[in-house]
């Protein structure tokens, strides 16, 4: 089969012929129709975290997919062949850019009906970590008050329909043609930051999604209420300046879980939540994919197409 893989450390990832892989008792093999980038797997391949992903090479790319069910392992029950699923990989184990992933049982999530498998591929990471994000750690509720930084990103596009399903008043930031996007998502106010100071405009909010870092981050504990929270996606939060502003901070980490996967499905079923694609491309371009993902410029979602 067909897999994207890397070599090393801060390498190109190539597209190569492997073994499909052999599963276990509790597996099922999932011949990949599609699968998605995510600003993890730059992060993985620069090597700036293996001191908390460690890779072992060769290393077959992504951690997001859909497809349909090939063969059930012996002691898997509730699954069949031809079966659609949605699954989240465990992103050290990667391989989900490939012909064929081998895909723990509990990671399955039924792919909704009607729904394609590129548009399927793009929620596991970014749905499941804007879902974490909003409701499992920042308790978002009826009435309050979300800033979502970068909404017409991967997180920040789903993040603002979670939230303004959930009753919430959403102010996202966003540029360019992401403006209108973030708007068409559902924020109630959308700040342009390369023409105005967020920090200048805005306080007593309840919660600050954080999907950039840097200074960024760090004039967000200035907007935020006393008591209210920043979640921060991409680094741990300076825990001097959340003593200093009164606030909690959080790193967020996602880690893949088939519950909550369901839950996410199942909202986002329910309340219309649309999966923002920037791109979608065959395989054979993956290299293509990687430089607009690398970029930091995706509107939404890269999908790379398998079979």
């Amino acid at each position: 089969m067909k897999a994207v893989r890397l070599d090393d450390y801060n390498t190109a990832p190539v597209i190569r012929d492997i073994a499909t892989p052999e599963i276990g008792p509790e597996d099922v093999l999932v011949r990949v129709g599609a699968a998605a980038l995510n600003p993890l797997d730059i992060k993985l391949q620069s090597g700036v975290l293996q001191g908390y992903f460690p890779l072992e090479f060769r290393y077959t790319v992504g951690s997001d997919l859909a497809g349909m069910i090939e063969e059930v392992g012996a002691n898997v029950s509730g699954w069949h062949k031809g079966d659609k699923v949605i699954a989240r990989l465990d992103p050290v184990a990667g391989g989900a850019l490939a012909g064929f992933a081998c895909v723990p049982a509990n990671y399955l999530v039924k792919v909704p009906e009607d729904m394609p498998l590129e548009v399927a591929a793009g929620i596991p990471t970014a749905a499941g970590t804007a879902w974490q994000a909003l409701f499992e750690l920042g308790g978002l509720g009826v009435g309050q008050t979300v800033l979502i930084h970068a909404g017409a990103g991967g997180v920040g596009s789903f993040a603002i329909q979670f939230a303004r399903a959930s009753g919430a008043r959403v102010i996202a930031t966003a540029s360019g043609d992401g403006i209108a996007i973030a708007q068409t998502l559902g924020a109630d106010q959308v700040i342009d930051y390369r023409h105005a100071d967020f920090a200048e405009m805005l306080s007593d909010i309840d919660l600050v999604i954080d999907t950039i870092g840097g200074e960024t981050q760090q004039k967000s504990f200035g907007v935020l209420r006393s008591g209210g929270r920043l979640l921060s996606l991409v680094a741990p939060p300076d825990e001097a300046l959340a003593h200093a502003h009164n606030v909690n901070a959080q790193f967020v980490f996602h880690m893949s879980d088939g519950d909550r996967l369901a839950r996410v499905v199942s909202a986002m079923t329910e309340n219309n939540v649309r999966v923002l694609i920037d791109r979608t491309v065959p395989l054979d371009q993956f290299a293509d994919a990687f430089a607009r993902q690398s970029s930091g410029r995706a509107r939404g979602k890269i999908i790379a197409t398998v079979v």
